[in-house]
């Protein structure tokens, strides 16, 4: 990565998430109400661009600008298909979701002959109608798929992948009143489904002008699209389909380990969003996280909590309004004396020291969470601590037999329950303060004791010291770090007092890290 694109990684905001034969037909016929598994239930062309014409539209404004300095110049024209398909809910119930088809198109090689095909997973939002096919409707104040659309269109479509992204159900024109966050089984099942689906539309499309699958399948996601990028290659994996390589990024693998240490304290960056999704979504999944949202929520939270997200309003303004606290995850009484040193932690076991002082953040009032249920949890996870406590480099396994029931939830949609027999490479970077970092470790530490062959799984911290001159990401670490350096400078320059490590802290996950491990898949996927 140049200085130049180091700059791009500066700029570049993004949210940072089954044969060869298609499995089902489109029905023209087939109504709101028919959601048959991975069934096209409908399709249309949404934009099409020549190479030309895209890179005219990234030059049109700074932040596309910037993605041309870390994607390169499209070297391929796209045609973006939206569509919609039937899938499933978390409790298994039928609904339908959308996603986007990205086709390269021209008349070079690159573009035009049989191309690798992208499943691509999208990070965590708030909003509604956030939507990866309208790449060209901006709305920042909602945040509304356009910016993470593109990044993916031009490192990706434009660059001769096939790319086939899911809104998720829940998202941009779903039956479903709620999305199923980080619920393993569900998220993958969505993902092969628009598989399933795009396939369909694929071939349905002037088939004698668009390029064809050459057989390799990639997937790859951020964040939220992290977990899900690694749940889909095991589900795939398990269905006896060949993923080529997967790349996920900054994914909350370990959500047993991960939950216990906010549980315990370590609370991240966006908790309050996190915990209302995923809590939300487990309950109509397993209906047993509570008998009613004031058993988990705090009285000021509780009242229309289970129907607040996806909002079509933006989150700020959930938080502004009171709906939502921007921080306060728990309450700054401990919930028992001998809980004293997590409120907020003294020493967290898991975490670099450098982000304790975040912690104290997620403590105030009014909280999100009610003591009391944070006690529950904190007693069963001292009964049945999870394997990765202390130690995330020797961590096994998540806890055997936790008895609470969110706990057992957070079990039943941890990774670590498979073993990868294709490439895995997991980025990310060791001071991230919204995904921890040490889910990579603690994953890849699972895989090794289980024997999978050495070197077919990887862990890239682009956070790390450069390891001798033999370092085959020397670059990346360098121009990570400088442009770590250039955001706390720009911070100081603006009148920051703490030499910019707010602003660093702010950017890493979504900016920083975000745009690094973007390039770092693809240059992972061009290898094969």
């Amino acid at each position: 990565m140049s200085v130049a694109m180091r700059s791009a990684a500066l700029g570049l905001l993004t949210c940072f998430t089954l044969g060869a034969s298609a499995a089902a037909q489109a029905d023209s016929g087939c109504d709101e109400g028919c959601h048959a598994r991975g069934q096209l239930l409908d399709h249309r062309v949404t934009l099409t661009l020549s190479a030309a014409a895209f890179s005219k539209l990234l030059a049109s404004s700074a932040g596309g600008r910037r993605l041309v300095q870390i994607a390169g110049a499209p070297a391929c024209g796209i045609e973006i298909v939206s569509f919609r398909y039937g899938t499933i809910g978390g409790a298994g119930e039928p609904t339908n979701a959308s996603g986007a088809l990205m086709i390269p198109s021209g008349r070079s090689a690159a573009c035009s002959r049989a191309l690798p095909l992208m499943l691509y997973a999208h990070g965590t939002t708030a909003y509604r109608n956030y939507n990866l096919a309208d790449i060209t409707q901006t709305d920042p104040g909602n945040g509304d798929g356009a910016g993470e659309g593109i990044s993916v269109a031009a490192m990706y479509a434009a660059q001769g992948y096939i790319v086939v992204a899911t809104n998720y159900a829940g998202y941009a024109g779903s039956d479903l009143p709620y999305h199923p966050y980080l619920n393993a089984d569900q998220q993958s099942a969505d993902m092969i489904d628009s598989l399933r689906a795009a396939r369909v539309a694929l071939a349905g499309i002037a088939p004698d002008s668009r390029p064809r699958e050459n057989g390799k399948l990639f997937v790859t996601g951020y964040s939220q699209g992290g977990f899900v990028a690694m749940a889909t290659h095991r589900a795939l994996q398990a269905a006896g389909v060949k993923v080529t390589a997967s790349a996920p990024g900054s994914g909350p693998y370990a959500l047993a380990a991960t939950a216990d240490a906010l549980i315990e304290g370590e609370v991240n960056l966006g908790s309050t969003l996190f915990s209302t999704l995923i809590v939300t979504g487990y309950q109509h999944a397993y209906e047993n996280i509570y008998r009613r949202p004031g058993d988990f929520y705090d009285a000021a939270y509780a009242p229309g909590i289970e129907t607040l997200l996806p909002s079509l309003q933006p989150l700020n303004t959930l938080f502004t309004t009171g709906k939502l606290p921007s921080a306060h995850l728990f309450s700054k009484l401990p919930p028992a004396p001998q809980f004293a040193s997590m409120t907020p932690p003294a020493s967290p076991p898991l975490t670099p020291p450098a982000l304790t002082p975040l912690f104290a953040a997620g403590f105030g009032n009014p909280n999100l969470v009610r003591n009391a249920y944070r006690l529950t949890l904190l007693e069963d996870a001292a009964a049945n601590p999870d394997g990765a406590f202390p130690n995330p480099t020797l961590a096994m396994k998540p806890a055997a037999n936790p008895l609470h029931p969110l706990r057992q939830a957070f079990k039943r949609n941890d990774l670590r329950n498979w073993l990868p027999v294709t490439p895995v490479l997991m980025c990310g970077g060791e001071s991230d303060p919204t995904v921890f970092f040490f889910n990579a470790r603690i994953e890849q530490a699972y895989w090794q004791n289980a024997k999978v062959p050495a070197g077919l799984t990887s862990v890239l911290d682009v956070d790390s010291p450069v390891v001798g001159p033999g370092d085959p990401y020397a670059s990346i670490k360098r121009e990570f770090a400088s442009a770590k350096a250039e955001v706390a400078s720009q911070a100081v320059a603006g009148g920051a007092t703490d030499g910019g490590a707010s602003a660093v802290l702010r950017a890493y996950h979504g900016q920083l890290v975000a745009s690094f491990c973007l390039v770092v898949a693809r240059a992972f996927f061009d290898t094969f």
